[in-house]
């Protein structure tokens, strides 16, 4: 199924001359509405009368994080105060937080573009779909509930916590689709099973998974405990929120709502712009928003773009799943380490839970790297053979897969703290130092 058809099988000769229509419309907006973009034009000698096409975008300057906070809380916002009708906040860990004002008809294209991500996985007006992100500040609740009201089905706005209450209403509601993280989704898998419920007993049938990056492994894993077929869906709240991208039936990389959200790819070194394939640096470009739009805004994720055609039919770009972050990838002794590759070996082994966290310290002017994962239950035992087998066994596949040798120490199930919004992986004690 496509919501939209006109929009979303545009020929690509078309698309891109709406693109640079709009990217034309939009450069002549902020230059006079924000006064941040018109210094950094100026300053590049760059007028809004030079971007006569999409192309000309590499003429643009490019937007950081840093820069919105920087201009906090309202330096970038180009509508003026009686146009903001909502205003959103990312969580920061480290400075202000980003401030994200919204129009009506910024509320009308986000509620658009969600419709289309929704109907992408197969939700239709019949389902009833529990969006158990986190409502409030945070983009993700509030973002997916008018998504799922515009197509016209029935919501229900569960957030987070009390997960044992959200289990029933899914079992006695027969709730057949849920959005949240997949980190949540496997806390409710563990939940099911210890409420003594069987994946039969409720009739899940999709999930909109988002909001942190996972593995294809990991997709298995909520599938197999849930019973349903789990969808990515892309979004960041500088941007819109939820609905920037998603998966098709195909799941062959996510489709970009690329009317209203422009992609590149670049080298994060070098700033150049990277062709359709090469794996870099994600930069958006908001084409119609109007309460804070942004250009050229570097999200720090790392992926691959690709133009090919889909057998679904929809022509937009897509872009494959997310591999790191240039911010947050982890250096150790000069290589370069994810989370989601550990993950990736973790869940290839029968024998762990989905549940892990890396501790990066730096002992004698040595990075070291150190593991915990949980041993399921049917596992775990005091027969320290065994034990100490395993253990080699990751040990051996981690240093095969990182090229770097990590300390693993194996955890008793239900020892490491779970998530219900986004899940926490990573401690860096050199940063804390």
């Amino acid at each position: 199924m496509i919501w939209n058809p006109n929009k979303e099988c545009m020929s690509r000769e078309l698309m891109r001359e709406l693109q640079g229509k709009r990217l034309q419309k939009l450069v002549q907006y902020v230059y006079h509405n924000v006064p941040f973009y018109r210094n950094k034009m100026q300053e590049m000698n760059v007028s809004p009368e030079d971007i006569v096409s999409i192309d000309d975008i590499v003429k643009l300057p490019f937007t950081t994080k840093q820069d919105l906070r920087d201009n906090y809380p309202y330096g970038l916002q180009a509508a003026p105060a009686s146009e903001i009708v909502r205003v959103h906040a990312s969580s920061g860990t480290t400075g202000n937080p980003t401030i994200v004002g919204y129009t009506r008809k910024d509320l009308a294209v986000w509620s658009e573009v969600m419709t289309r991500c929704l109907t992408a996985f197969g939700v239709t007006r019949d389902d009833t779909f529990s969006v158990s992100y986190g409502y409030g500040l945070f983009t993700g609740g509030l973002g997916a509930h008018y998504g799922v009201e515009n197509l016209g089905a029935t919501v229900i706005p569960a957030s987070t916590g009390n997960t044992e209450k959200h289990i029933r209403l899914i079992r006695d509601l027969n709730i057949t689709g849920i959005a949240c993280t997949p980190s949540y989704a496997l806390y409710l898998a563990e939940t099911l099973d210890k409420m003594g419920i069987d994946k039969s007993q409720i009739g899940l049938r999709v999930g909109a998974f988002g909001a942190e990056p996972w593995t294809e492994n990991m997709r298995k894993e909520i599938e197999s405990r849930l019973g349903l077929k789990g969808y990515n869906i892309y979004g960041l709240s500088e941007i819109m929120g939820p609905g920037v991208s998603y998966e098709c039936q195909e799941q062959n990389g996510s489709h970009i709502n690329e009317d209203h959200f422009y992609p590149e790819i670049i080298n994060p070194d070098t700033l150049e712009q990277l062709p359709y394939g090469e794996q870099g640096e994600l930069v958006f470009t908001t084409l119609t928003k109007e309460g804070m739009p942004l250009l050229r805004y570097r999200t720090k994720d790392l992926c691959t773009l690709m133009d090919d055609e889909c057998p679904c039919g929809r022509t937009s770009v897509r872009m494959s799943r997310i591999v790191g972050r240039s911010d947050d990838m982890l250096i150790i002794r000069g290589i370069n380490v994810f989370p989601s590759q550990v993950e990736s070996v973790i869940l290839d082994m029968p024998e762990f839970e989905p549940q892990y966290m890396l501790v990066v310290d730096r002992v004698n002017n040595l990075d070291t790297l150190q593991v915990q994962v949980e041993v399921r239950k049917d596992y775990f035992s005091d027969d320290i053979g065994s034990m100490l087998a395993m253990k080699k066994r990751l040990s051996d596949k981690l240093k095969s897969v990182l090229s770097i040798a990590a300390d693993v120490r194996l955890m008793e199930p239900g020892s490491i703290e779970r998530a219900q919004g986004k899940g926490k992986h990573v401690i860096d004690k050199r940063k804390l130092q």
